[in-house]
C-alpha cells in the first residue's frame, strides 16, 4: 500500500475498541472509572480489579453502553492476586488487549516524620504492582500478537511536592517503567505509554482542593484556568488504547491544562 492509499484508508475506526478486552485497575471510582467507561463507549468489554467494595456505578455505566464487565476484588500488592487478575480475565474473556495501571494510593506526612511502612505501601501499589501486573499481561499480549499498556503517571512524575515523598518517587518511577516496557515490548507489537494527569477534581483531591489558598495557587498555574474533570482524560485513554496510537511508544502525555508550561 502506497502513501496515498494509506492516507485514504484512515478512518475514525482507528479509534474503535470494538471486540477488545481491557483491564483497568481501580476502575470502580475516580479516574479509573472514567477510563473504563470511555473504553466501553468505544466498544470494549471490561475486567476490573478493585480494592474497595462498591462497584455499582461503574457497572451501571458500562452496561448502559451494552458492554460486559466483570470484577475481581483484592490487593495488587499481593503477587498471587496479580496472577489471579490475569487468569480471571482470560477465563472470562479469553484475551487481554488493553491494560491500564491506574490503582493508587498516597500518604501525606512531614518529611522527617514520614513513616517507613507508608513509604513501602505507596511504592508497592503505585510502582511495583505496575511492573508486576504489566509483566504478567505482557506475556499474554506477546502470545496474542500485540496489545496496549497504559500507565498512569502524574504532574509529580516531573517535579516534587512536600509531604508526599513516596508518591513522588513512585510516579517518577512509572515513567521509567513505561520507557523500559516500550523498549522491551515494542518488537512484539505491544505499545506502552503513560498518561500524566495534572490537578483533577476527584474524591482523592477533595481535601486539598478545599484549601482555598492552595486551590487558588494551583489554579493560577494552570493555563486553562481550572482544575481538570474526569472527562478531560477519557479521550486520551481511548487514543492510547486504539489503533490510532500504534506508532506511539514510550511516551508520557501530560493532561494538565498547561500546568507544566506555566512558571
Amino acid at each position: 500500500m502506497n502513501a496515498l492509499d494509506k492516507i485514504a484508508a484512515f478512518s475514525m475506526d482507528y479509534f474503535s475498541l470494538k471486540g477488545k478486552v481491557a483491564i483497568v485497575t481501580g476502575a470502580n471510582q475516580g479516574l479509573g472509572m472514567g477510563y473504563a467507561v470511555a473504553f466501553a463507549k468505544a466498544g470494549a468489554d471490561l475486567y476490573i480489579p478493585h480494592y474497595t467494595d462498591d462497584v455499582s456505578d461503574v457497572k451501571r455505566l458500562i452496561e448502559a453502553e451494552g458492554r460486559r464487565v466483570a470484577f475481581i476484588k483484592g490487593d495488587l500488592t499481593d503477587r498471587n492476586y496479580i496472577k489471579a487478575v490475569v487468569e480471571g480475565c482470560l477465563k472470562e474473556y479469553g484475551r487481554i488487549d488493553i491494560l491500564v495501571n491506574n490503582a493508587g494510593t498516597n500518604h501525606f506526612a512531614p518529611f522527617f516524620d514520614f513513616p517507613g511502612e507508608a513509604y513501602d505501601r505507596v511504592l508497592e501499589l503505585q510502582l511495583k504492582s505496575v511492573y508486576f501486573l504489566g509483566h504478567e499481561v505482557a506475556k499474554v499480549m506477546k502470545a496474542q500478537g500485540g496489545g496496549k499498556i497504559i500507565n498512569i503517571g502524574s504532574a509529580l512524575s516531573y517535579t516534587a511536592d512536600r509531604k508526599c515523598p513516596a508518591y513522588v518517587t513512585a510516579k517518577h518511577g512509572v515513567i521509567g517503567i513505561t520507557r523500559d516496557f516500550a523498549n522491551e515490548l515494542g518488537p512484539y507489537n505491544i505499545q506502552c505509554n503513560a498518561i500524566c494527569p495534572g490537578f483533577i477534581q476527584t474524591d482523592m483531591n477533595i481535601a486539598v482542593s478545599a484549601d482555598k489558598a492552595f486551590y487558588d495557587h494551583i489554579t493560577g498555574r494552570i493555563a486553562a484556568g481550572r482544575w481538570g474533570d474526569l472527562d478531560d482524560l477519557m479521550g486520551t485513554a481511548v487514543f492510547l488504547a486504539s489503533k490510532a496510537s500504534d506508532y506511539l511508544n514510550g511516551a508520557d502525555i501530560k493532561v494538565d491544562g498547561g500546568f507544566s508550561c506555566v512558571l
